[in-house]
């Protein structure tokens, strides 16, 4: 064993020399082909190769520590410019000369965007000979550094003429080519997730680049983004110091007005907490702001002040507003969209103060959030006092026999007169159009239902598969009602002014409830009003009729309308409990019957022979004992009286029942 140490010491001693004095690779390879010379045993040979192996990694280790030197060396003197230097020009330079000289590249660039042309352009090179090169802009999203900027990942190519993962241009490649660049590494300068420029490295021949050199780029891409945010706060701050004595000037110019906003929230606040209504709030903000408030519901209907001229609604101011988050100009008024998350509960328009400042317009702003608490507030009432009435409403219609007298008393408990007359509102969800399960469509026209009902004194809840309104018949509700509610009440006002006019004004409450329901629920409602009732027993009676009208409704195909027994026709002489025969004869055979009784003429005689004779006109004058043109003139004169549809398959079926109806009852 010594003698094996003794024969390789020589050799090992070598090897120490030559780490020590930083040989190159090929030395440590000589020291064993040396022995291999002199005739050393094969186990001396073997204990020299392992020590030459043991010296390479001992070697190998100094050199990239060497080299992790250099690169910290680099970098601390970058971070040294950055502190000591405010001019970017020299700092940026001795970034990329700093990359060139890590990476050992014949070249390094730097490229930035410019916003106003559109495109990138070189902003520092170091190592280039060619004008063409250095002078180039490339369009955003060309070349390698596009592939950079567009995914914020540095990206290398060993052969950059031959890679496809980015768009070649034929000015790109020129300026490359003129150049004499084969591989090329970029890395993006990031500044809070966003690419502000690309830091290149590239060499004249092809080379793979390693992820320690590409985290070396990276990390001076990183010194070069923080220079180019250092320079760009520098010259905020000059700017926000020039600014700064304005700004002064303009907060001792505004400080009045926010002591008055002050006062104007404070006194908003106040009358909240004592329990104020929307038109006092109205006048608080118009005492405040010095112009005249008006608040608008959600169909553009006054709640308080005045409405807006007809044809000068601000429905796009409104919309605008709700979509901006504040207060927008509309014409020499200002319109705020009341809002309660993304639901809007009405408007506010104040007139007379074409221009506001900012803390007027803020105390605008607010008076539409308390104004949205207080729409809120009474609906939240106004949705518990209908859930109850809604029980009421429930066990009327299921079994109304029962005990009409205790649901009498229930309903005068909760403020609904059921001796008093009612419409009976029945609305299905069309079938087109409506998202969802059934439970959750109809929950959405149950609280349509509620807030078209909202400030009147009618009632609504899920029935089976629909939602039923009562609605009060009567003129006196009518000046009590807000938005929806109003509407309904109003169109039953004059239900009893006779039977032909409850006809009319219960179709006119179907009509108006199916449209304003659709709107509210977002899909097409389908409308059946019973005739008007009073009484528990009555208005089950008139819930089937409704019920059965929107039946028939969606048998003919009409969804998303209303209408009443009436209004259909021989249907709603079917349908309706009352089989008002004179009453359909009359809608149908009307015009007729008048103008035979103002000009004696047998217009309704001729239509009866013409039905009768299967539609001949040859027969009928034969009946009639007239002459053929006589028919004819006849028949012209009742196309101009009922319509150019007389003759058609379904008005000519209503037609001649309405005249075997009136034969029958002797009319």
């Amino acid at each position: 064993m010594n003698d094996l140490h003794a024969g390789s010491a020589p050799a090992l001693r070598r090897l120490l020399d030559l780490l020590a004095s930083g040989a190159a690779t090929e030395d440590f390879t000589d020291v064993l082909a040396d022995a291999r010379r002199r005739g050393a045993p094969a186990d001396v040979l073997g204990e020299i190769d392992d020590a030459t192996w043991q010296a390479l990694r001992v070697h190998r280790t100094l050199r990239q520590h060497r080299r992790r030197e250099a690169e910290l060396t680099a970098l601390f003197d970058t971070a040294g410019d950055l502190a000591a230097s405010r001019d970017l020009d020299s700092v940026l330079q001795a970034i990329v000369r700093r990359a060139r000289m890590l990476l050992g590249t014949d070249t390094a660039y730097l490229t930035l965007p410019d916003e106003a042309a559109g495109d990138t352009y070189m902003r520092v090179t170091d190592g280039s000979v060619s004008v063409l090169f250095q002078t180039l802009r490339l369009s955003l999203g060309d070349g390698l550094g596009g592939l950079v900027a567009q995914s914020a990942r540095p990206y290398a190519t060993p052969d950059y003429r031959t890679d496809d993962r980015f768009h070649h241009t034929d000015v790109i490649d020129a300026g490359v080519v003129d150049e004499g660049l084969v591989a090329i590494i970029g890395v993006p300068l990031l500044l809070g997730g966003r690419v502000i420029g690309v830091l290149f490295a590239a060499d004249r021949s092809p080379r793979a680049f390693s992820p320690d050199e590409v985290a070396l780029l990276c990390t001076l891409a990183a010194h070069a983004a923080i220079a180019l945010d250092t320079a760009k706060a520098l010259a905020d701050t000059r700017s926000a110091l020039a600014e700064l004595n304005s700004a002064n000037e303009l907060i001792r110019a505004h400080s009045a007005a926010v002591q008055r906003a002050e006062r104007g929230h404070d006194r908003l606040t106040d009358l909240v907490l004592r329990g104020a209504e929307v038109p006092d709030v109205a006048a608080a903000v118009a005492a405040l702001l010095g112009g005249g408030i008006a608040v608008l519901d959600t169909e553009g209907e006054p709640l308080a002040g005045r409405a807006a001229a007809p044809g000068a609604g601000p429905a796009e101011a409104a919309a605008a507003s709700r979509a901006e988050g504040r207060a927008v100009r509309h014409g020499g008024a200002w319109v705020c969209a009341v809002l309660a998350g993304q639901e809007q509960l009405g408007t506010l328009v104040l007139r007379g103060r074409p221009d506001l400042d900012d803390a007027d317009r803020r105390l605008f702003e607010r008076a539409g959030v308390v104004t949205a608490l207080l729409l809120l507030l009474r609906r939240s009432v106004a949705e518990t006092e209908n859930r109850v009435r809604g029980e009421l409403l429930a066990d009327l219609l299921t079994a109304p026999d029962r005990d009409p007298a205790g649901l009498t008393a229930r309903g005068r408990r909760l403020g609904v007169d059921l001796g008093r007359p009612h419409l009976v509102l029945v609305a299905e969800p069309g079938r087109g159009g409506v998202g969802g399960g059934p439970a959750a469509v109809r929950s959405r026209l149950a609280g349509a239902a509620g807030r078209y009902l909202f400030g009147a004194r009618g009632i609504s809840a899920e029935h089976g598969e629909a939602v039923v309104l009562l609605v009060p018949d009567g003129g006196g509700a009518g000046a009590e009602a807000v938005g929806g509610g109003g509407e309904a009440v109003g169109a039953a006002g004059g239900c009893t002014a006779g039977g032909g006019a409850a006809g009319d004004v219960a179709q006119r409450a179907a009509e108006q409830a199916a449209e304003r329901l659709a709107r509210l629920a977002g899909f097409p409602v389908t409308v059946g009003a019973g005739r008007p009732a009073s009484g528990p027993v009555a208005l089950a009676t008139a819930y089937a009729e409704g019920l059965r009208c929107v039946r028939a409704l969606r048998v003919l195909g009409r969804d998303g309308e209303g209408a009443s027994a009436g209004s259909l026709g021989f249907l709603g002489v079917l349908l309706g409990d009352g089989h008002d025969v004179s009453g359909f004869v009359g809608a149908t055979l009307g015009p007729l019957l008048d103008y035979d009784a103002r000009r004696g003429t047998e217009l309704v005689r001729t239509l009866r022979a013409y039905f009768d004779c299967g539609g001949s006109l040859t027969r009928a004058k034969d009946e009639l004992h007239v002459h053929v043109n006589t028919v004819v003139q006849r028949l012209d004169r009742v196309e101009v009286l009922l319509g150019q549809d007389w003759n058609g398959p379904e008005r000519s079926l209503e037609l001649q029942l309405a005249l075997r109806l009136q034969l029958l009852s002797g009319a």
